[in-house]
C-alpha cells in the first residue's frame, strides 16, 4: 500500500514539474479524444439515417389478376433476407389512393370500377440483398411486375460500406496519435530523470517500483484528457443536434443521453488504457538501459 501512495505522489509530482508540457498534453490529447467522440456521434448518426431509411426501403411487387394472395405471400416469406411482408388488396390501394390525394379524393370516383392491382409489399433484413430479392421476385409466374427504388439502395449499400471502413480509419489514426502524444511525454519525463533513474536500479529499486511513478503520470494525463473531451463532447452535441433538427427536419439524428453517457465511458476508457500502454513502452526503454552492465 505504501508503494502504492509513492507512486501516486511521484506521478503527481512529475505532472507538476513539467506543468507546461503536462498543459500542452492534456490539452493535445484532449483534441484526439474529441475527434475520436465527434467522429463516433457523425458515424452513428450516418448510420441510424441510413437504417431509417432502409427500413422505409420497400419492394412492390403487383400481382396478376385470379391469384390467391396469401400463398404468394407465403411463397415470399420463404426467400432469404425477407424482413416483412404485406398484402395490399385492390380495396386497400384504393384507399392509399384516396389519403395520398387529400382533398382530390373525389376525383377517384371518376375511375369507375377499380383499376388497381393487388400487391405485396416486401421489405428487406439488409438493404444489399434487394436487388437479389428483386430477381427473385421476376421470376415468378404471378408477379406482373416489380418496383423498387434501385438506385436508392444501391447508393445506400456503398454508404454504409463506406461508413465501416471510415468508422475504422477514424479510430485507428486517432488512437494511434494519442498514444504518440502520450508516449513522447513521458519518455520526456523519463530522460529528463535517466541519470536518477540509473542510481535506484544501481541501489537495488526493482523495475515496477522505478516505473509506477511515470506510469500513474501518463494514466492521470490520458484519463484527465479523456474526462474533458466527453465533457466538452456532451456540452457541444446536444446544442449543435437541437440546430441541425431545425434545419434538416427530415432527418432522425440521435438525442438520448443513454448513448451520450456509454460514448463518454468509452472515451475515458479509451484514454486511460491508450495512457498507461503509451507510458509503459516509453518507460521500458529506460529501464532497460539502465540495468545493462557498465
Amino acid at each position: 500500500m505504501g508503494a502504492i501512495r509513492y507512486a501516486i505522489r511521484d506521478g503527481c509530482r512529475l505532472i507538476m514539474r513539467n506543468a507546461g508540457m503536462s498543459f500542452l498534453t492534456i490539452f493535445s490529447a484532449m483534441a484526439v479524444f474529441y475527434l475520436i467522440g465527434v467522429s463516433t456521434l457523425f458515424i452513428l448518426n450516418v448510420r441510424n439515417v441510413v437504417g431509417k431509411l432502409e427500413n422505409e426501403l420497400t419492394i412492390q411487387a403487383f400481382i396478376k389478376p385470379s391469384v390467391k394472395l396469401d400463398d404468394l405471400d407465403a411463397k415470399i416469406k420463404a426467400f432469404e433476407n425477407i424482413r416483412s411482408t404485406q398484402v395490399i388488396t385492390k380495396e386497400v390501394a384504393l384507399q392509399r389512393l384516396r389519403t395520398r390525394l387529400g382533398v382530390q379524393a373525389d376525383a377517384v370516383a371518376l375511375l369507375g370500377e377499380n383499376p388497381l392491382p393487388p400487391s405485396i409489399e416486401i421489405r428487406v433484413e439488409d438493404v444489399s440483398s434487394v436487388n437479389k430479392v428483386v430477381d427473385q421476385l421476376r421470376k415468378i409466374n404471378e408477379v406482373d411486375d416489380v418496383v423498387y427504388a434501385g438506385a436508392v439502395a444501391d447508393k445506400l449499400t456503398r454508404v454504409s460500406r463506406f461508413i465501416e471502413l471510415f468508422s475504422v480509419v477514424i479510430m485507428a489514426v486517432a488512437l494511434v496519435t494519442s498514444g504518440v502524444v502520450l508516449f513522447n511525454t513521458i519518455r520526456i519525463s523519463a530522460y529528463s530523470q535517466e541519470e536518477e533513474i540509473a542510481v535506484m536500479v544501481m541501489i537495488g529499486a526493482t523495475p515496477t517500483h522505478i516505473t509506477l511513478p511515470f506510469v500513474i503520470q501518463g494514466f492521470l494525463l490520458g484519463f484527465f484528457a479523456s474526462l474533458l473531451a466527453a465533457s466538452l463532447v456532451t456540452l457541444t452535441y446536444f446544442p449543435a443536434i437541437t440546430k441541425l433538427s431545425g434545419l434538416l427536419p427530415f432527418f432522425a439524428f440521435i438525442e438520448s443521453p443513454d448513448v451520450m453517457l456509454k460514448l463518454s465511458f468509452m472515451l475515458i476508457c479509451c484514454g486511460a488504457t491508450v495512457s498507461l500502454l503509451a507510458s509503459l513502452f516509453a518507460v521500458d526503454r529506460f529501464i532497460r538501459l539502465a540495468s545493462e552492465p557498465l
